[in-house]
């Protein structure tokens, strides 16, 4: 019986235990921090063997591969380990893939992926499609698999999930776009983390297709440095010939060899230049698999944002209240205030991953009012842009930041958070941040 040792006990670990365990491999789960009690009670239920507060080197180094949790850094320690051996590495999401022959749509980028992802999965389920939403969004890929195998799987894919992707093939590979983000984990290296996402399309064949923004300098420049085998797609808002989805005017138009159709810009139910990009990718995959073209465009109009990406929250005393929280890059940022067109009262601030604010300079001069600093260190904040921004104030929790903004604020403004970090300063994850803001906001 083939040993199966399952580094991380989230989401995705114990989703490859439980179809690990079903496919009658021999499975250990180890994880060096406290697992979740639901998580617990699953391998509890399962009978599957684990440990938590620690990794074992005899228990793991015995395995015959390893499916690692996309948090756990290489230069961990049991990862030098486990490297030392030659032990096959892989994430769940290779391992899911091997236990089902249904078409994956594989969806990655910077920015804009998990609304992509989720538009992509509405459009199917409107189709009446059997489609699952899985990866880092929705449940475990292998979970999904190992419950009931999908007739579609519409799936988010992280950089750190296809490090460990050697075999993976979707049939349509989607990315959105590319800028600085995690650059820690790469060395702070931008071409090293752009060759993992194109890690997406290594296994790729001319039957399959490859859907991607013709407007993003940093793809194309990463498309030049990589063979890309199968059929390309991409999508453009300045560029018209040869797109599989393009913008003229206030018209959007979708083409493909077998079907072409329009729609108002002013139609889609996503607001900012950003959510045209994201759904011209959703349409153009909903297109290749041949989803009426009646039902794409009802599908496009009725989707609503996601919780914590530019979602509306309140109007309090004619201020708009909107959770980007989800925004943790300064390109996500530079998204969420070019579709605000108000004064903005920004709220930023947690743990920086090396961010460049100068792009986004512009845009701040044009639109914010005030900064309101989030974070147990808020310098390089204030560096960045006490020359542009009259008013910053620092907090370090979240009601004294959302009544703060409210302070600063006037009527028709907008008090925005958009951190351009990550969370783990002040907050478990950027959901719970998202959540105590709306609640901060509410108790206004």
């Amino acid at each position: 019986m083939k040993r199966i040792v399952i580094l991380g006990a989230a989401e995705s670990g114990i989703g490859a235990a439980v179809l690990a365990q079903q496919r009658g491999y021999d499975v250990f789960v180890s994880d060096q921090g406290t697992i979740r009690e639901e998580f617990r009670k699953v391998l509890d239920e399962q009978q599957i063997p684990y440990e938590q507060g620690l990794h074992s080197a005899g228990e793991i180094l015995s395995a015959a591969e390893i499916i690692k949790s996309p948090g756990i850094p290489e230069k961990a320690a049991i990862m030098q380990q486990v490297r030392g051996k030659s032990i096959p590495v892989i994430s769940e999401i290779e391992f899911a893939a091997r236990f089902t022959s249904s078409p994956v749509v594989a969806i990655t980028g910077t920015n804009g992926k998990s609304t992509t992802t989720t538009l992509t999965h509405h459009i199917f389920r409107k189709a009446g499609l059997d489609a699952a939403l899985v990866g880092n969004i929705g449940k475990s890929f292998a979970k999904q698999v190992a419950e009931r195998d999908a007739d579609y799987y519409i799936a988010e894919i992280s950089s750190f999930q296809l490090d460990d992707c050697h075999e993976f093939r979707p049939k349509v590979a989607v990315l959105t776009n590319l800028s600085d983000n995690h650059l820690d984990r790469y060395n702070y290296r931008f071409d090293a983390y752009a060759d993992a996402k194109f890690r997406i399309t290594q296994k790729q064949s001319a039957e399959d297709y490859f859907i991607y923004c013709a407007d993003d300098e940093a793809t194309l420049e990463a498309l030049k440095r990589h063979m890309v085998a199968s059929q390309k797609f991409s999508f453009s808002q300045t560029i018209k010939t040869g797109q599989a989805a393009f913008l003229d005017g206030d018209q959007l138009t979708f083409s493909s060899p077998k079907q072409t159709f329009t729609m108002a810009l002013t139609q889609l139910g996503l607001r900012g230049k950003h959510n045209v990009y994201n759904s011209m990718a959703a349409g153009i995959v909903a297109n290749i698999f041949n989803i009426r073209k009646d039902i794409i465009r009802e599908a496009l109009t009725d989707f609503q944002a996601l919780e914590h990406r530019l979602e509306w929250v309140a109007d309090i005393k004619g201020v708009e209240f909107i959770n980007d929280s989800k925004a943790t890059t300064v390109n996500a940022v530079w998204y969420a205030l070019e579709s605000v067109n108000k004064p903005v009262i920004w709220i930023a601030g947690g743990v920086d991953k090396g961010n460049d604010y100068s792009v986004i300079q512009d845009l701040v001069r044009k639109k914010v009012k005030a900064l309101i600093c989030l974070g147990t260190e808020n310098r390089k904040l204030h560096e960045a842009f006490s020359s542009s921004i009259d008013l910053i104030a620092n907090t370090d929790n979240m009601n004294d930041a959302v009544r703060t903004a409210f302070h600063f604020s006037s009527p028709g403004d907008c008090v925005l958070l958009s951190p351009a970090c990550a969370s783990f300063d002040l907050f478990e994850n950027f959901e719970d941040r998202g959540r105590k803001f709306k609640e901060s906001v509410r108790s206004l």
